[in-house]
């Protein structure tokens, strides 16, 4: 009989998008525990200085980012992130067309997802991301 693991590791994500019903299918998504042992708090954000002044107020893992987001989307986000942070946090896009995945590229986002978000490919790509980022934990700060 195998032990039960009682070891949960707690995760914050910043979810942005200009429209709540794309956070919350983000939100629904990933789920709040998207494999045992990994618990996921959100945050949200719907303007760009919002999602910014959270990430430097708090310690964010993981900015999940709809790239359909206006008036700042969150291809340009990630960008910036990428440019002012000497170690920003782990960066995912939300994509609705394949046809953008360049400017993801661009973006410099760590992981793309598509539309509609599938629960279980999106659960597992986060965790995958979290516990990547985790084996390589490097505190974010902002670039002088």
């Amino acid at each position: 009989m195998r032990g039960v693991n009682t070891s949960t590791t707690e995760y914050a994500v910043l979810l942005y998008s200009h429209q709540p019903s794309v956070i919350e299918q983000m939100r629904a998504a990933i789920g709040d525990e998207p494999v045992e042992g990994v618990k996921i708090e959100f945050a949200v954000a719907g303007e760009y200085d919002e999602a910014v002044s959270l990430i430097d107020k708090y310690e964010i893992d993981l900015v999940l980012l709809d790239g359909e987001a206006q008036p700042a989307g969150g291809l340009g986000i990630a960008r910036q992130l990428r440019d002012e942070f000497s170690a920003p946090p782990t960066l995912a896009v939300v994509l609705a067309r394949a046809a953008d995945r360049w400017l993801a590229a661009w973006s410099r986002a760590d992981a793309v997802l598509m539309h509609p978000l599938n629960p279980v490919t999106t659960g597992q790509t986060v965790v995958d991301l979290l516990v990547n980022r985790d084996s390589n934990a490097v505190p974010a700060q902002r670039a002088a």
